[in-house]
């Protein structure tokens, strides 16, 4: 995610608890703070994906295809 994205949460937000929000800002907002969730996720899902776990016996298994089964 771009940092002028959150950037602009991060501004929404403030205004959000002076003045408030119009319509089409609280509307903004929760797209971009959507967007944001979906861009956290995704990163976890590939470091998730990249971690392998090592047995007692010294096997090497893929975490994501430990997942699978």
């Amino acid at each position: 995610m771009e940092e002028s994205s959150i950037a602009r949460i991060n501004e929404l937000y403030h205004k959000s608890k002076t003045v408030g929000l119009t319509e089409e800002e609280k509307k903004e907002q929760q797209k971009l703070r959507k967007n944001f969730i979906q861009a956290v996720r995704m990163n976890l899902r590939g470091q998730l994906n990249n971690i392998s776990l090592v047995d007692t016996d010294g096997n090497i298994e893929n975490l994501s295809d430990r997942a699978k089964n």
